[in-house]
């Protein structure tokens, strides 16, 4: 069990070391997705009061839009209001989600997120939370949009800030906040992530109920690594079960 108020860097590497491990005898990446958000919805907890620590830890992934099952693209169309301009339209796409209500341990079952398309910089402009995250994890839009082959070798091998959000209430980046972050007692937001050998972001991100200490955040950071490698193998495998 962690105790994200004081998470440390000995509770980094040991996590670290648990979540490097979720790709084994997985058979999709999805599935190992699955077990990334279960591992930290479980382990992430109150000492006190042996409660979970997070509402909701979703991981997200872009993809091609020409990519996705039918379901999907009809939610990317719905999202948009007509098709992606592009087949090649980077779409984030959620992959596993974890959380307090049933509806929130399905990823068909969510009405917002199931995926995102991301069809230009100035439409994830409307999309604060998005915007932030990108921002905050220190990468250029255009290459979460279109990839560059010549830099993508480069973009993976780095290690990328948190999205870090301390007082998730009243924050205009933090969307939902009458349905979900009031309701729910959403204290802070804290993301992490990285790119993948193929140049696609991934990210997770985590809702909690108790407020997160900036040096948490910055130990968070560490984790992307260990995600990375328990899904990478999968990059060129099968993606959704």
């Amino acid at each position: 069990m962690y105790d994200i108020t004081r998470f440390s860097l000995a509770d980094m590497t040991r996590c670290g070391t648990a979540l490097r491990r979720m790709g084994d005898g997985a058979s999709t990446m999805e599935g190992v997705a699955g077990k990334v958000v279960e591992h930290l919805y479980q382990q992430m907890t109150d000492p006190g009061t042996g409660e979970k620590s997070f509402c909701l830890i979703r991981l997200f992934k872009t993809h091609d839009y020409v990519g996705l099952n039918g379901d999907l693209k009809e939610f990317v169309k719905k999202v948009l209001g007509r098709e992606p301009s592009s087949p090649a339209t980077k779409c984030l796409t959620l992959l596993a989600t974890a959380g307090r209500k049933p509806e929130w341990n399905d990823r068909t079952m969510s009405r917002g997120h199931q995926a995102i398309p991301l069809a230009s910089a100035d439409f994830v402009g409307q999309i604060p939370m998005i915007a932030q995250l990108i921002s905050q994890f220190g990468i250029e839009m255009g290459s979460v949009l279109r990839p560059d082959p010549s830099v993508i070798l480069d973009l993976e091998r780095r290690t990328y800030n948190t999205f870090y959000i301390a007082d998730a209430v009243g924050s205009p980046y933090i969307p939902a906040q009458d349905d979900f972050v009031v309701p729910f007692g959403v204290k802070s937001v804290l993301g992490f992530g990285g790119v993948l050998s193929n140049g696609e972001l991934f990210v997770v991100i985590m809702f909690s109920k108790v407020p997160i200490p900036r040096e948490t955040a910055e130990n968070v950071r560490d984790l992307g690594p260990s995600v990375k490698g328990a899904v990478e193998p999968f990059v060129a495998g099968a993606v959704f079960a």
